[in-house]
Protein backbone atom coordinates (compact mmCIF):
# COMPACT_ATOMS: atom_id res chain seq x y z
CA UNK A 1 0.00 0.00 0.00
CA UNK A 2 1.53 3.49 -0.93
CA UNK A 3 1.38 6.09 1.54
CA UNK A 4 1.25 9.77 0.60
CA UNK A 5 3.27 10.49 3.16
CA UNK A 6 5.41 13.22 1.17
CA UNK A 7 3.14 15.96 0.95
CA UNK A 8 1.06 18.29 3.48
CA UNK A 9 3.02 19.29 6.83
CA UNK A 10 5.23 16.39 6.32
CA UNK A 11 6.73 18.43 3.26
CA UNK A 12 5.98 21.52 5.12
CA UNK A 13 8.43 20.30 7.73
CA UNK A 14 11.10 18.91 5.65
CA UNK A 15 10.47 15.50 7.35
CA UNK A 16 12.41 12.60 5.51
CA UNK A 17 11.70 8.96 6.39
CA UNK A 18 14.60 7.03 6.58
CA UNK A 19 13.35 3.26 6.98
CA UNK A 20 9.42 2.03 6.95
CA UNK A 21 8.29 -1.35 7.95
CA UNK A 22 5.86 -2.98 9.59
CA UNK A 23 7.54 -3.16 13.15
CA UNK A 24 9.40 0.39 13.01
CA UNK A 25 9.34 3.90 11.47
CA UNK A 26 12.23 6.16 11.60
CA UNK A 27 12.06 9.48 10.39
CA UNK A 28 14.47 12.88 10.26
CA UNK A 29 14.76 16.43 10.56
CA UNK A 30 16.52 18.88 10.41
CA UNK A 31 15.53 21.95 12.81
CA UNK A 32 15.57 25.15 10.81
CA UNK A 33 13.84 28.77 11.63
CA UNK A 34 10.49 27.54 10.90
CA UNK A 35 10.70 24.94 13.78
CA UNK A 36 11.57 27.57 16.18
CA UNK A 37 8.85 29.09 18.69
CA UNK A 38 9.69 32.76 19.85
CA UNK A 39 12.36 31.69 22.39
CA UNK A 40 14.45 30.45 19.80
CA UNK A 41 13.52 26.40 20.88
CA UNK A 42 11.97 23.99 18.58
CA UNK A 43 7.61 24.25 18.71
CA UNK A 44 6.44 21.15 20.89
CA UNK A 45 4.19 21.19 17.81
CA UNK A 46 6.81 20.01 15.72
CA UNK A 47 7.43 17.23 18.41
CA UNK A 48 3.62 16.40 18.37
CA UNK A 49 3.30 16.28 14.85
CA UNK A 50 6.53 13.53 14.56
CA UNK A 51 5.18 11.67 17.06
CA UNK A 52 1.71 11.14 15.35
CA UNK A 53 3.64 10.96 11.69
CA UNK A 54 5.83 8.17 12.58
CA UNK A 55 3.29 6.23 14.21
CA UNK A 56 0.54 6.88 11.98
CA UNK A 57 2.84 5.33 9.01
CA UNK A 58 3.91 2.57 10.91
CA UNK A 59 0.27 1.48 12.16
CA UNK A 60 -0.67 2.03 8.42
CA UNK A 61 2.30 -0.07 7.00
CA UNK A 62 1.67 -2.80 9.47
CA UNK A 63 -2.29 -2.97 9.05
CA UNK A 64 -1.89 -2.92 5.21
CA UNK A 65 -4.52 -3.83 3.26
CA UNK A 66 -6.86 -4.63 5.95
CA UNK A 67 -7.76 -1.10 5.40
CA UNK A 68 -7.38 2.08 7.52
CA UNK A 69 -6.21 3.77 10.84
CA UNK A 70 -7.09 6.73 12.37
CA UNK A 71 -5.02 8.26 15.47
CA UNK A 72 -7.50 8.72 18.47
CA UNK A 73 -5.16 9.65 20.95
CA UNK A 74 -1.34 11.55 20.95
CA UNK A 75 0.07 12.01 24.24
CA UNK A 76 3.78 14.12 23.66
CA UNK A 77 6.28 14.72 26.65
CA UNK A 78 8.80 17.45 25.70
CA UNK A 79 12.09 16.70 27.76
CA UNK A 80 14.67 18.55 26.04
CA UNK A 81 14.68 21.69 23.84
CA UNK A 82 17.13 22.09 21.00
CA UNK A 83 17.77 25.13 18.67
CA UNK A 84 19.79 23.40 16.28
CA UNK A 85 20.41 20.25 13.95
CA UNK A 86 18.66 16.88 13.61
CA UNK A 87 16.29 15.01 15.26
CA UNK A 88 15.61 11.61 14.78
CA UNK A 89 12.02 10.03 15.46
CA UNK A 90 11.72 6.14 15.69
CA UNK A 91 8.36 4.39 16.15
CA UNK A 92 8.19 0.93 17.50
CA UNK A 93 4.63 -0.69 18.45
CA UNK A 94 3.44 -1.57 22.32
CA UNK A 95 0.41 -3.37 20.99
CA UNK A 96 -1.14 -4.19 17.92
CA UNK A 97 -4.73 -5.24 17.97
CA UNK A 98 -7.62 -6.41 15.84
CA UNK A 99 -9.33 -3.10 16.68
CA UNK A 100 -7.02 -0.76 18.11
CA UNK A 101 -2.81 -0.23 17.97
CA UNK A 102 -0.66 1.79 20.33
CA UNK A 103 2.76 3.35 19.45
CA UNK A 104 5.95 4.86 21.10
CA UNK A 105 7.80 7.29 19.99
CA UNK A 106 11.28 8.40 21.00
CA UNK A 107 12.44 11.85 19.66
CA UNK A 108 16.71 11.80 19.61
CA UNK A 109 19.25 14.49 18.34
CA UNK A 110 22.39 13.43 16.81
CA UNK A 111 24.34 12.50 20.36
CA UNK A 112 21.43 10.11 21.22
CA UNK A 113 20.03 12.68 23.94
CA UNK A 114 15.99 11.68 24.28
CA UNK A 115 14.75 15.26 23.17
CA UNK A 116 10.63 14.20 23.27
CA UNK A 117 9.09 10.63 24.01
CA UNK A 118 5.20 10.33 22.87
CA UNK A 119 2.41 7.49 22.00
CA UNK A 120 -0.56 7.42 19.71
CA UNK A 121 -3.31 5.39 20.09
CA UNK A 122 -5.22 4.11 16.46
CA UNK A 123 -8.30 2.60 15.71
CA UNK A 124 -8.01 0.17 13.19
CA UNK A 125 -10.80 1.21 10.09
CA UNK A 126 -11.49 -2.30 8.12
CA UNK A 127 -12.53 -2.17 4.88
CA UNK A 128 -16.02 -2.58 3.90
CA UNK A 129 -16.56 -6.71 3.06
CA UNK A 130 -19.61 -6.98 -0.04
CA UNK A 131 -22.36 -8.11 0.67
CA UNK A 132 -22.94 -5.79 3.75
Amino acid sequence: MELPITSGLNHTLGTRFDEITADRVVLSLDIEAKHRQPYGIVHGGVWCSLVETASSVAAATWYGDRGKVVGVSNQTDFLRSIEQGTATATATPIHRGRLQQLWMVEIAESSGRLLARGQVRLQNLPNETSGR
